[in-house]
């Protein structure tokens, strides 16, 4: 998941700042349930703090005392408070955060999965089930270019070896998970490379102008929705997997057991790369509010 970004160390005295001055814009719920508060965290980006919105109100809505202490900043910062028992529960990515604990991650969802559950252990932290939706690594086509090209997966783009201009991180090139990948995966070659941004507005703007004809964006990015991008489908497996899986402490699962589990699979059986590009498409380009889109998605497809 956006392995290019989030990865600088934050000091102690920064995790303490950035739990404090979230708490202080966090809303609580007595809830009916006898227990611990469940304090539902997130990184300091707009997705998962969408998603930590979403698993806090489905926790409400079963009646179990929440807090929130949203983008409280990046993986060193709420790995640290998960391992504290200052937040209980953020949304994750479990390839990233199995290269994070020191594991290897693949393209298979189950095996990389498995392996962060076993790196959690240690740490006296669990995860719920993973959901279908993931955001990582995507190559992505103008809609005009993929129908005129019959492009589908990427492996296609090897049929235009030579043709297209392709652009993304300004690392792109010495990266294994971008050009080179793409280079001794799939045997591609680009006319060109043209380095950009990290997913951002310079990549999207150089596509819609036809100054490159392939991008690096992110899988769930609302922009892809927004602009009908066609997102090709990694069919030989480069991208490592990064579906969403909540963290959470084990002492919250010891205090409830497995039913608050089964609270956080219900609405991660539901979550789609489709529906939470849809869900970023809302909050980032529509400018609804965050908290309203997680009500109604949660209203629409868990009830």
């Amino acid at each position: 998941m956006r392995k290019y970004l989030r990865k600088s160390a934050i000091g102690a005295v920064l995790l303490s700042v950035a739990l404090v001055a979230a708490a202080c814009g966090s809303g609580g719920d007595a809830g009916s349930k006898e227990g611990p508060t469940i304090t539902v965290g997130s990184a300091n980006f707009s997705e998962n703090a969408l998603l930590a919105e979403i698993y806090a109100q489905a926790l409400e809505n079963a009646g179990y005392p929440v807090q929130r202490n949203l983008n409280v900043g990046n993986r060193e910062v709420y790995f640290a408070a998960l391992e504290s028992g200052d937040l209980s529960l953020v949304p994750e990515y479990i390839g990233t955060a199995t290269t994070f604990l020191g594991g290897s991650a693949s393209s298979d969802s189950d095996a990389t999965y498995e392996t962060l559950v076993g790196l959690l252990d240690d740490k006296g932290l669990t995860a719920a089930a993973y959901a279908p939706a993931q955001d990582k690594n995507g190559i992505v086509v103008r809609k005009d270019t993929a129908d005129e090209f019959g492009l589908s997966k990427v492996s296609d783009l090897a049929q235009y070896n030579g043709q297209f201009i392709f652009g993304g991180p300004p690392e792109c090139p010495n990266r294994e998970f971008c050009l080179i990948g793409l280079q001794d995966v799939y045997g591609l070659q680009f006319a060109d490379f043209k380095p950009l941004d990290v997913g951002g507005p310079l990549t999207v703007a150089a596509l819609e102008g036809d100054e490159i004809q392939v991008a690096l964006l992110f899988t769930s990015d609302g922009v892809i929705a927004a602009k009908g991008f066609v997102l090709l489908d990694d069919d030989k497996g480069l991208q490592p997997a990064e579906n969403v899986a909540p963290v959470l402490g084990k002492d919250i699962v010891d205090a409830y057991g497995d039913e608050v589990l089964s609270v956080l699979d219900a609405v991660s059986a539901k979550m789609t790369t489709a529906e939470l590009t849809a869900l970023n498409k809302r909050v980032g380009f529509d400018g609804e509010d965050p908290d309203a889109v997680a009500t109604d998605w949660l209203a629409a497809n868990v009830g």
